[in-house]
């Protein structure tokens, strides 16, 4: 049959039988909205309970790092030259390459603190600056480890190394920047 063939009765079944298909299917999308409908929580994410107070287990014991000391008799400043590759992004490690988003490191290790000029130390390195301290292997771990808790106030944003067999090597690795590296200090 052919469309000239068809009349108008038969065009009307064709169109009512298309546009009834569609009233169905929307009128069953409706009814299952409702059926199932789910309201959004007041506050996203879920509402843990919080141990209360004195239940569970005793807080773990605080593990006692092994002094820089002693860590650095056997750290590799190879692989504290590949752990300061998370370093690079804002800091030089090449005499003389100046400084990036941080001061350069070269000879950083018993180097005064706040020392490298043009940088723009923030007010907390300027005060250990003025009381004269210096970047010894012990002020290198502790901030190293926490830079925000070393030194409350600071810029730098890293996190912190937590692993102290990882910062001893890095720090091998600083003090191998140096014409004349700091004597390792005694266990």
């Amino acid at each position: 049959m052919s469309m000239q063939q068809l009349d108008s009765f038969e065009l009307n079944k064709i169109f009512g039988a298309i546009l009834g298909t569609c009233v169905f299917a929307m009128g069953l999308g409706i009814v299952a909205s409702a059926i199932f409908s789910q309201n959004p929580p007041a506050v996203p994410g879920y509402d843990l309970p919080a141990p209360e107070e004195g239940a569970g287990a005793a807080a773990p014991a605080a593990v006692e790092v092994v002094p820089i000391a002693v860590r650095l008799q056997t750290a590799d400043a190879a692989r504290g030259q590949k752990a300061a590759a998370k370093c690079a992004a804002c800091h030089n490690f090449v005499e003389g390459a100046g400084s990036k988003v941080g001061p350069d490191l070269y000879n950083i290790v018993d180097r005064p603190k706040g020392e490298v000029q043009g940088f723009g130390y923030s007010a907390a390195m300027k005060e250990h600056a003025a009381k004269g301290e210096k970047w010894g292997y012990e002020e290198l771990d502790h901030f190293i480890a926490n830079p925000r808790s070393y030194m409350k106030g600071t810029i730098m944003s890293f996190a912190g190394v937590a692993k102290p067999e990882e910062r001893a090597d890095l720090i091998a690795y600083l003090r191998s920047l140096s014409h004349s590296p700091v004597p390792l200090p005694n266990p």
